[in-house]
Parts: structure tokens; sequence; C-alpha cells
């Protein structure tokens, strides 16, 4: 009967490392989320934003 206690605490251990593995991993995707810049409105700091640009915006005639 000893044998049944040492399997549901390997169990737990093992629901343990899971649930700390997947918590781990989604603090580094949603840290990662906030690192990328966003493509589409990337502007340098000594420029100006230029409306053609845009992405959908159709571009002005000169």
């Amino acid at each position: 009967m000893s044998t049944r206690g040492r399997t549901t605490f390997q169990k737990r251990q093992k629901e343990q490392a899971r649930k700390e593995k997947q918590e781990r991993k989604a603090a580094r995707r949603t840290q990662r989320k906030l690192d990328t810049p966003d493509s589409h409105r990337m502007v340098y700091q000594d420029e100006e934003p230029r409306p053609e640009l845009e992405p959908g915006s159709e571009p002005l005639e000169s």
C-alpha cells in the first residue's frame, strides 16, 4: 500500500512542473509581444510621419 502514496506524489510533482513550464512559456510569449515593435507603425525619432506611407492609404499626387 505504500506505493500508492508514492505514485500520487510523483504525479503531483509532474503536474506542478508542467504548470510551471506553461507559466514560464506564457510569460516569455507576453514579453516577446511587448518587446517587438509594430513594423507597420515604425517612425524614427528625427522623422515626421508621412501619411502616404501608412498602410491602406492612397499615395498623394504631386
